[in-house]
C-alpha cells in the first residue's frame, strides 16, 4: 500500500495543476474507448470487474486472475479515414499475488496533400498516434486491489512529433456477495517529454469514480462512470445544472442472455448535448453493441452515434491463449 499513497500523493499535485490549465489537451486519442464492450457501455467500464483484460486502461486496479493469460485485439474505422485498434495481454503471477498487463493502443491517418504559404502542393506526409501501456494490479485483504499503469506516448504529424510519459493509478471494491463493484482512478499524471511548438502539451488528466451493479434476479448489470472530476468547471456549455452534472457522467448497462448472449447499452449526455441537431430525434452520444461467448472466444461489437457526422463501428476478440 505504501507504493499507492506515493502514486495518489504525485497525482494529487497534478490534478491541482490540471484545474488551472486549458480544457483543451494533446493526445486526445487517449480519450477513444479501447474495446467495443466499453463503447457500447458508453466508457463506463471502470468497475466492471469480470476478468476482461481490457479493464487495464479504465482502472489498472480491474486485472486480477481471470484475465490471465487473456489477449484481446480492437479494431475501429474513424472517420476521415483514420484507423485505430487496441492489443491487449494479461498475465498472472499466482506465487507473487500480482497479476500484469501490456497494451498498444494506435491511431493512423491517410496521407494529407501538404501545400506552402502559396497554396502550392509540397507532397503528401503522415500523421499517427501510439501508446504503450504496461501495468499491475495486487489484492488487499479480500475485497481490495490496487494497481497502476505507466504509458509511453507517442505522436506525430508530418516532420513535427511529441512524446510524453504518464501513469494511473486505481483502487477496486468489490462485494461479491452483493454482485458490486466500486472503482476509483486517476489517468495520464506525468510529464511531457517534447511537444509539437514550444512549452509542454497538455495531457489528458483525469479523475473517475465508477459504480457496476448487477441484479441478483434479473439478467442486467448497470455501470456509472464519473469523469473529469479533476475539472469540475467543464460541462454543457450553455446548459442547466441537470446538464452540468450529467455531463459528468456515463450510463451504462448490459443485459445477459444466457451464457452466450450480451446486449448493451450506454448514453454520453455531454456528446450527445454537443452533437446532436435539435430539429430532429437525434441519437448522438447513444452506444448499443452486443457480446457472443462461443467456446473460447469472446466477440464484441459496438456503434457509438455521432449525429450528423456518423458512426463509429468497433470490434473486440478476447481469448485465452
Amino acid at each position: 500500500m505504501g507504493t499507492l499513497v506515493v502514486l495518489i500523493g504525485l497525482v494529487s499535485v497534478h490534478a491541482a495543476r490540471a484545474q488551472a490549465t486549458s480544457e483543451l489537451s494533446s493526445f486526445p486519442f487517449l480519450r477513444m474507448e479501447s474495446s467495443a464492450r466499453a463503447a457500447a457501455l458508453g466508457g463506463a467500464f471502470g468497475a466492471v470487474a469480470d476478468g476482461d483484460v481490457n479493464g487495464l486502461f479504465y482502472n489498472p486496479a480491474l486485472l486480477d486472475s481471470l484475465a490471465h493469460r487473456q489477449v484481446s485485439a480492437s479494431y475501429v474505422s474513424h472517420f476521415a479515414g483514420a484507423d485505430a485498434g487496441t492489443v491487449a495481454y494479461g498475465h498472472d503471477l499466482q506465487e507473487l499475488k500480482t497479476t500484469l498487463a501490456a497494451g498498444v493502443r494506435f491511431l493512423s491517418w491517410d496521407d494529407f496533400d501538404g501545400r506552402n504559404a502559396r497554396g502550392e502542393p509540397t507532397g503528401s506526409f503522415g500523421a499517427g498516434d501510439i501508446a504503450l501501456t504496461v501495468g499491475a494490479s495486487r489484492a488487499y485483504r479480500s475485497r481490495w486491489r490496487y494497481g497502476a499503469n505507466i504509458h509511453v506516448i507517442y505522436s506525430s504529424i508530418e516532420t513535427a512529433s511529441a512524446s510524453a510519459l504518464t501513469m494511473d493509478a486505481g483502487l477496486r471494491y468489490h462485494r461479491p456477495d452483493q454482485l458490486m463493484t466500486i472503482g476509483a482512478s486517476v489517468h495520464h499524471a506525468g510529464v511531457t517529454l517534447n511537444g509539437f511548438a514550444e512549452g509542454a502539451e497538455e495531457l489528458p488528466f483525469d479523475v473517475r469514480l465508477s459504480a457496476s451493479k448487477q441484479l441478483r434476479h434479473a439478467p442486467f448489470r448497470f455501470v456509472v462512470t464519473a469523469y473529469d472530476l479533476s475539472s469540475l468547471n467543464k460541462g454543457v456549455v450553455g446548459g442547466s445544472t441537470f446538464d452540468h452534472v450529467l455531463g459528468h457522467l456515463v450510463l451504462g448497462t448490459e443485459l445477459s442472455l444466457g451464457e452466450v448472449v450480451q446486449l448493451r447499452l450506454g448514453y454520453n449526455h455531454r456528446r450527445s448535448t454537443e452533437l446532436a441537431v435539435a430539429e430532429r430525434l437525434d441519437l448522438a452520444g447513444l452506444g448499443l453493441g452486443f457480446g457472443l461467448h462461443v467456446s473460447r472466444v469472446n466477440v464484441d461489437y459496438a456503434y457509438n452515434s455521432w449525429s450528423t457526422t456518423g458512426g463509429i463501428h468497433q470490434f473486440t476478440l478476447r481469448t485465452h491463449i
